[in-house]
């Protein structure tokens, strides 16, 4: 079966109003044939805290942090803005127990990934962490010991959950290719080896796995890594470990698609982030269809893909992300169709 999922952000700032949405189309109103994935959603909208990098930050384990003028910067002592960032955190854990109270099936959370908090955290010099071995292992031990805390904490409040971590990396091309910028703005920072990439990121993926435990059949991999950047490095993240790759498929030219298909032939899930028009569940699917003929793939793999938007929706009002939602659910039904046909 094909499922259907988001990305994570959200439009506005009321998270009740966002998990009813995403409990309504992605768990209530999923028709036969069709795997919903529900998220707990973030919404940026509501400032330092909810976004990607505060939020996960939120998340270190004996890392603390604070919001300088720079952005997250690590420090001694957690000052007001990171308090504040756990504080989100609870009031959205206490609202996901209430609205899917006595839910059972999959749940999603996100969390951005070593790399990209490596690439948009400071050392206490005003220096990005990507610039210090040392201060880059240590940040993807922090992170992979908080991420399982969450997890566990988050079974607790959903017991009928089967949880699905999405490992968000949109800045792991700028870190593999030394497009970062220092400080001073003059410079940019080494590219990274890649398999000291690898390794971090595997070692997050790998406690993301051992906290969500396995999969049932039918159902996309524990642990996705996510990442939207036109050069998605397929293989190094198949390498780390990743379950599946979310990568945004309007953006792959042919060597990507090229790359897509040596993932999913090696049995790599995918979640492809399509294009969301208001239009016909067919043309929805063409683009992707068409690809997937061009590289060889058979009609029958489509079976297992996940549909995603393109990215993350904070940039549209509520009802169009609810109306997104929707159109990759029904085009989800008719993928279930096409590849068994």
């Amino acid at each position: 079966m094909s499922a259907v999922t988001g990305i994570g952000s959200w439009p506005g700032t009321d998270i009740r109003l966002a998990l009813r949405i995403v409990r309504d189309v992605l768990a209530v109103q999923v028709p036969a044939g069709v795997v919903g994935v529900p998220y707990l959603p973030e919404l940026p909208d509501r400032g330092p805290g909810a976004e990607l990098i505060g939020r996960t930050a939120g998340l270190l384990s004996e890392l603390p942090v604070d919001l300088q003028p720079s952005g997250w910067r690590l420090v001694d002592r957690p000052g007001r803005d990171a308090r504040r960032t756990q504080v989100l955190m609870q009031g959205d854990l206490d609202e996901l127990a209430e609205v899917f109270d006595g839910y059972v099936g999959p749940l999603k959370l996100q969390v951005a990934g070593p790399w990209t908090l490596a690439a948009e955290l400071r050392v206490a010099r005003g220096e990005r962490v990507v610039a210090d071995p040392g201060a880059c292992r240590d940040l993807a031990q922090s992170l992979a010991d908080g991420l399982a805390r969450h997890v566990e904490r988050v079974q607790r409040l959903v017991p009928g959950a089967r949880l699905v971590v999405q490992v968000d990396e949109p800045s792991l091309p700028a870190v593999l290719q030394g497009r970062l910028r220092t400080s001073s703005g003059y410079g940019r920072h080494r590219a990274v080896d890649p398999e000291v990439v690898r390794r971090g990121l595997g070692e997050v993926v790998d406690a993301a796995r051992v906290a969500v435990g396995s999969a049932p059949p039918g159902t996309p991999g524990p642990v996705a890594v996510h990442c939207c950047d036109r050069d998605v490095p397929l293989p190094l993240l198949r390498a780390a470990g990743a379950d599946a790759v979310a990568l945004d498929s309007t953006l792959l030219r042919a060597h990507g698609w090229e790359s897509v298909a040596a993932t999913v032939e090696a049995g790599t899930g995918l979640w492809a982030g399509i294009a969301t028009p208001n239009a016909t569940t067919a043309r929805l699917l063409q683009p992707l269809r068409q690809a997937w003929r061009e590289v060889g793939l058979g009609v029958g793999l489509l079976d297992g893909v996940t549909l995603t938007p393109p990215c993350g929706l904070a940039g549209v009002d509520p009802a169009a992300a609810r109306a997104i939602h929707e159109r990759l659910v029904a085009a989800a039904g008719a993928l279930t169709e096409v590849a068994g046909s």
